[in-house]
Order: C-alpha cells, then sequence, then structure tokens
C-alpha cells in the first residue's frame, strides 16, 4: 500500500499521455493502407488490447501460483483485481476485431483458431470472476480461481500463438515481429508502440487501483468479523 500510493497517479498520468499521443498520432497522422485503406489504422486498439487480454492472463496465473506456493494473500488479491480488467481488454480486442473483419473478411465473426481461442479465454475470464463471488470464504476461492487460472493458460497460449499452430486460419500475422519482413510499417510501427506502452501503464495503473481496494475490503472485513465476535 505504501509504495503504490505514489506510483499510481504517475502510472494514470503515463498511461493517458500515452494513450493520447499514440491514438492520435495513429488516427490522424498516418496514411491509408494501400490494402486496407483506412481500416488498418484499428490495430492502435485492436493490437494492444489483445495483448494486453493475454498478458493480463499471464499475470494472474503468476499470481496464483505464488498463491498456491506461497499463500500471500495480496497475490491473490492482485489476481482477483486484474480479472475485469482482462474481461474489458478481451472484449475490446473481440469488438475491434470484428470491425476489422467485416470489411476484409466480409463478416465479423468467423470461427477462425485464434478468434476461437480468444472468446473461450473470454469465457474463462466470466467463469474466473463469477468464481470468486460465488465462494464465501476467500482462501477457497483463491485455491480454485488459481486452478481455473492454470487450465485457462492454455487458451491464452492458444490465443497467442494460433496462427502459428493453425496455417489455416484466416486471422493474419503478428503485427509485431522480430522479422521484419511480417513487421508493420514504420509509419504504423511507431504510433503502434506508443499506444501499447499506454495500454500498458493502463493496465498497470488499474490493477494496482483496484489490488488496493481488493486489500481495503478484506480489511474491513477482518474488522467486521472482530467486531462480531467480540
Amino acid at each position: 500500500m505504501s509504495w503504490t500510493r505514489p506510483v499510481l497517479p504517475w502510472s494514470f498520468a503515463l498511461a493517458g499521455l500515452c494513450l493520447v499521443v499514440g491514438l492520435v498520432w495513429g488516427f490522424f497522422f498516418t496514411p491509408d493502407d494501400f490494402r486496407q485503406g483506412s481500416t488498418v489504422k484499428i490495430i492502435y486498439l485492436h493490437v494492444p488490447s489483445a495483448l494486453m487480454a493475454i498478458n493480463a492472463w499471464i499475470m494472474m496465473l503468476v499470481a496464483s501460483l505464488i498463491w498456491v506456493v506461497r499463500r500471500h494473500h495480496v497475490s491473490a488479491l492482485a489476481a482477483r483485481a486484474a480479472a475485469p480488467v482482462g474481461v474489458v481488454m478481451t472484449l475490446i480486442a473481440l469488438f475491434t476485431g470484428g470491425i476489422w473483419g467485416q470489411p476484409m473478411w466480409g463478416t465479423y465473426w468467423a470461427w477462425d483458431p485464434r478468434l476461437t481461442s480468444f472468446l473461450i479465454l473470454f469465457l474463462f475470464y466470466l467463469g474466473y470472476i463469477a468464481l470468486w463471488e460465488a465462494i464465501e470464504d476467500p482462501d477457497t476461492a483463491a485455491d480454485l480461481t488459481a486452478i481455473l487460472c492454470i487450465v485457462g493458460s492454455i487458451f491464452a497460449i492458444l490465443s497467442r500463438y494460433a496462427v502459428f499452430f493453425w496455417n489455416q486460419g484466416l486471422h493474419q500475422g503478428s503485427s509485431l515481429s522480430l522479422d521484419a519482413e511480417q513487421n508493420v510499417a514504420d509509419v504504423f510501427y511507431y504510433p503502434l508502440l506508443i499506444c501499447i506502452a499506454g495500454f500498458v501503464l493502463l493496465f498497470i495503473a488499474l490493477v494496482l487501483m483496484r489490488t488496493r481496494t481488493e486489500i481495503r475490503a478484506r480489511r474491513i472485513k477482518a474488522l467486521q468479523a472482530r467486531g462480531q465476535h467480540a
């Protein structure tokens, strides 16, 4: 609680700055693609949100494993705090992907391997949140959600690498790659990096804020329980 207090406002401020600069630069000061037209500019929302949807679950996995091994309550609360943020990121990725897919594929949705695994990941997010809410004992809830998080990580990995596993998928390859031939052009690349930085900082800020809230809620419940016993 002590170290996150000064970090939190700076995280929000830097996230807002990166998002404003990246989105304004990307949407208003980059040209249309010679194949995709103006539709290509959806990458400034779609790619960062998709990356964070997957990485949010990975962060939850790491925090859940720390809980299972070390029984550190803050790690369990951090995993719980990250889940709603991951849901929103996944929804943004699915929605913007549909906007891009309609003019490119002629449909808002296709049962492509990456899209399908992303949809399943979204359902795992909902199940994770529901399981936390359904179980009254927090330690039991942390144990069961940790198991669910481990199982759901399979689909987080599939979402990231589905293009490589199934070559017949409609979804294009990665927009960011170490292979220069597959990477997006520099005119799109730099504002995209700024947008990704903004989404990462926004995720960190939201998770820190929500974790602080979860800690306070846990303390309030503990005080209420003591008052009832007294």
